[in-house]
């Protein structure tokens, strides 16, 4: 990038200087200045989501009940798939299907998101990574609407949760950083190679049936389970199923732990090749 921006309060004023090179060294003091555009931006795309809709926010707990039915149907009904312990099927699926769902919404959303803004990027200056986080906040309110859902359905089977429920924002984090690392790096490739948005559509439904959403990764064989788990989505998925059924589905440790280990690797690789490619953005778009 051959210019940037250094802020400073003068008088309860912010002047900006452009500076040759000073963003490199900068970037996460910018980052940090420019909180209050990602709250902008992050209600922006919350109000526009439910803009116009006949039912509104009710659309993030209609679409994961009809996919509960259907798997449960499929699964537990027509293949006899057996649950986790005592636990109802549909749970089962449901507290597999809340994950997914906020991990598959953020990925699709982040990868599009500089696409989506590109006469905001092409015009100002301000940190780009503030556009493919700021997405990541709409499908967390999704899945906070969504969770209703979940609390309705362990009502209704009278299912109380463990001690182990106050371990589900862990789960929460886990599961949006892992959209996080991926989704930042295809947004980059994006940029360039529009071919990007028509393989997130196909990673996601892929991604839906060989992780353990619609059955429980327990019926994985033991000798495969390891390797099953380099899809981070099964250690995230696992684990909320345990906050949610406690000891009737035990948590698979060595798997959580390469999970974390896959996770960041990626987190690791979304932000640096984020940060190498961001200062053509705007020559791109």
């Amino acid at each position: 990038m051959t210019n940037s921006v250094e802020i400073s309060d003068v008088q309860n004023e912010r002047i900006l200087i452009l500076e040759a090179g000073r963003a490199n060294k900068n970037y996460w003091i910018d980052l940090w200045h420019y909180r209050e555009l990602f709250w902008i931006l992050a209600w922006r795309d919350i109000a526009v989501r439910y803009k116009q809709t006949i039912v509104g926010i009710a659309w993030a707990i209609i679409q994961p009940f009809l996919t509960m039915l259907v798997f449960t149907f499929v699964f537990g009904g027509i293949a006899k798939l057996p649950s986790e312990g005592n636990a109802p099927y549909a749970l089962m699926v449901l507290s597999a299907l809340l994950p997914w769902t906020l991990f598959s919404k953020a990925l699709s959303e982040a990868s599009n998101s500089l696409i989506n803004n590109a006469n905001l990027i092409s015009k100002v200056y301000f940190p780009r990574l503030i556009v493919p986080t700021a997405t990541v906040v709409t499908a967390f309110v999704d899945f906070l609407i969504s969770f209703l859902l979940l609390l309705g359905l362990m009502v209704y089977f009278q299912y109380l949760p463990s001690f182990s429920i106050l371990f589900l924002p862990v789960f929460m984090l886990m599961a949006l950083l892992a959209s996080l690392g991926p989704g930042l790096w295809i947004t980059s490739l994006n940029v360039k190679y529009r071919d990007f948005r028509h393989v997130i559509p196909f990673v996601v439904q892929f991604g839906l049936y060989v992780s353990p959403v619609g059955f429980s990764s327990n019926l994985i064989p033991e000798k495969w389970r390891l390797l099953y788990n380099l899809n981070p989505m099964v250690g995230v998925i696992d684990g909320f199923r345990w906050c949610i059924l406690g000891s009737d589905s035990p948590i698979y440790w060595p798997g959580f732990i390469l999970s974390w280990v896959v996770i960041v690797v990626f987190l690791w690789l979304g932000v640096r090749t984020f940060r190498r490619v961001e200062c053509i953005f705007a020559d791109l778009i």
